[in-house]
């Protein structure tokens, strides 16, 4: 692994900064706290900015990083990258972005033209509508209006973020097929919380069945669970997994920081991806830490 001064060089793929003292996140301003998959997540109610994040990341060497949208409420899209250029003024992170879209309003093509006239906007993400469990009806990737917006990425040269469990992960592959110049980056490894045996081989199968689709890549980021520590040895089936299916090329590391300093450090997270995958060959392990990301977010590298 390229190191730099003994530190790690690696591009971080998905991390946020917030202010909820002056910009308002619904989620962490307004009461009461809205159930969350990691339980109390009181301690994240207060700002996270660059100065926070250098400070825990700074036993790695971050070259660059993608910011992904923190949940602004809602129409403030344009109001959150412009935060976000400030910051990127002030302290030269994020490198890029992940942009706040709502693919299923009327006023999409407009939405969509506003974003990508920040030229550090490389991909949207809209939670689609989903299931709380596997089965029940089709979620919101199927619906008429969000499809429409999707394929107006395509025209824009933008990506997609995707972030829905696994069982959602065929109308995501339907969807791949449906728009094969769209990028999809599915977030958090498609949410894999039952680490039940039976969860598990549905995961599995899921995953396998959206990698399938060459436009389809995977973060791999945003594994903790509810009251276990973040080990590499309660991981290392899900990473090795993903990575068995979409291949080295096609999966990226990354912090979710600070949403994943409720499970684990920074140190933890990253120590465990490289225990991991310690017995790969240095260009995979240089992909799966960096060159995946300045490739897939199209990262400009001073």
């Amino acid at each position: 692994m390229t190191e730099v001064e003994g530190r790690r060089a690696i591009v971080d793929a998905h991390q946020h900064f917030w202010d909820p003292r002056v910009n308002h996140h619904p989620w962490l301003c307004d009461e009461p706290p809205i159930p969350f998959r990691y339980g109390d997540y009181s301690s994240l109610r207060r700002p996270y900015l660059p100065s926070d994040y250098r400070r825990d990341s700074a036993r790695f060497d971050v070259v660059a990083s993608v910011y992904v949208e923190a949940e602004w409420s809602e129409g403030a899209a344009v109001d959150e990258l412009e935060y976000i250029a400030g910051l990127r003024r002030e302290s030269g992170l994020p490198s890029v972005a992940v942009a706040q879209a709502w693919l299923d309003r009327p006023d999409v093509e407009q939405q969509l033209d506003r974003l990508a006239a920040f030229d550090f906007v490389r991909s949207v993400r809209h939670k689609p509508r989903s299931n709380a469990a596997p089965g029940g009806p089709p979620g919101g990737l199927t619906d008429a209006a969000w499809l429409r917006g999707f394929e107006a990425l395509a025209r824009r040269e933008l990506h997609f973020d995707l972030q829905a469990p696994w069982w959602h992960l065929h109308e995501a592959a339907e969807l791949a097929r449906r728009c094969p110049e769209v990028q999809i980056i599915v977030n958090h490894a498609a949410l894999p919380a039952d680490r039940s045996d039976e969860g598990l081989a549905a995961w599995r199968a899921a995953v396998r069945q959206a990698a399938q689709c060459p436009n389809i890549a995977m973060k791999i980021s945003g594994l903790g669970v509810r009251g276990q520590p973040w080990t590499a040895q309660a991981n290392r089936g899900i990473v090795l997994s993903a990575i068995e299916a979409f291949g080295v090329d096609r999966c990226m590391f990354a912090s979710n920081f600070p949403v994943d300093s409720l499970c684990a450090t920074f140190d933890q997270i990253f120590d465990g991806f490289a225990d991991v995958v310690r017995d790969f060959r240095e260009s995979e392990r240089r992909a799966l830490f960096h060159d995946n990301a300045i490739r897939l977010y199209a990262i400009p590298l001073a």
